[in-house]
């Protein structure tokens, strides 16, 4: 993928997508041994980065594949993204959400208007039944991470990043699909050439790790953690391919160590993460990368966790 996808993506969500805020914290830094500008993404559209993948893609469409309607699949961030910007399209939506999927993401695909498909994720497959759907209906598939026009959305929360805060040494990244990790090491290419890209994986789903390692794509037989957003047993084929051709590394994360990351952004930088949304901040806390004395980005990426499963994390 040429990295100038990201900036047109940039344009399409130009005055749709929110430009999310960069903050800090000196504590932060105390802790983390380094500079760190935190990119806002759980104060973005829905909740969530995957807004700006899902609103690209569908931007993308022609007039009669907006009428055909779209067809995803996810846990949450990348349906709620998915309905919204189907809404703002006036595009008909569906989502194949597993059964288990947090109750506040469900009712907000809901509230969006679309349609929601359920699954069971542990004896059934999420993709085959999307595919199905999207045959039965001749609907337009919009998978959640493996898809340039996804990736090339995903990037634009890094480009903003990089445009605001300068130079950095490092960028830290969720990783789960590996749509946000991939659109980041493109922004990255174009604007930071120097910066290398981390991306953190929960331990009890580190696909990409174990892929990295052995230059091929491996998959988690039975992926766990509290980071519902991560739990994608196997990198896609187009992110793995671009991360890889750009060097990123990874690091993991425990499920205490995301619960330790939200207790502090709650606390001290007064913002909600979901889990998912907190395992950057957790790899810095934690110190996983080597960072001291750096100019370091760091993506919250979500913040759609409801109020009792927030309390039962944080006091846990």
């Amino acid at each position: 993928m040429n990295p100038v996808a990201v900036r047109e993506a940039a344009e399409r969500l130009r005055g749709v997508a929110h430009r999310t805020p960069v903050v800090t914290s000196r504590t932060l830094d105390e802790r983390a041994g380094a500079r760190v500008f935190c990119k806002c993404e759980n104060l973005q559209r829905v909740g969530a980065f995957k807004f700006r993948g899902a609103y690209n893609r569908i931007a993308m469409l022609g007039e009669h594949e907006r009428k055909r309607g779209v067809v995803a699949y996810s846990s949450g961030n990348h349906a709620q993204g998915v309905a919204l910007a189907a809404r703002l399209h006036g595009v008909r939506a569906t989502v194949v959400m597993p059964d288990d999927a947090p109750s506040g993401k469900r009712d907000a695909v809901l509230g969006y208007g679309a349609e929601i498909v359920s699954y069971d994720r542990r004896t059934e497959s999420r993709e085959r039944i999307a595919e199905r759907l999207a045959r039965e209906r001749a609907a337009v598939l919009v998978p959640s991470f493996d898809d340039p026009a996804i990736i090339a959305g995903q990037g634009t929360a890094a480009l903003e990043l990089f445009e605001d805060c300068g130079p950095l040494d490092a960028l830290v990244v969720p990783v789960g699909g590996g749509g946000l990790a991939a659109g980041s090491c493109l922004a990255a290419a174009a604007l930071a050439p120097d910066c290398a890209v981390w991306g953190v994986e929960p331990e009890g789903c580190d696909d990409f790790r174990r892929s990295l390692e052995c230059g091929e794509r491996k998959v988690v037989a039975e992926p766990h953690s509290i980071a519902d957003g991560l739990l994608t047993p196997m990198p896609g084929a187009l992110t793995f391919e671009i991360v890889r051709e750009h060097h990123m590394r990874v690091v993991t994360v425990s499920d205490d160590e995301m619960k330790d990351a939200m207790r502090f952004a709650f606390e001290r930088m007064k913002l909600v993460l979901e889990p998912s949304g907190a395992a950057g901040l957790a790899a810095l806390l934690a110190r996983r990368i080597p960072l001291s004395g750096k100019r370091v980005g760091v993506i919250f990426s979500g913040g759609n966790v409801d109020a009792a499963r927030f309390a039962a994390l944080c006091g846990s």
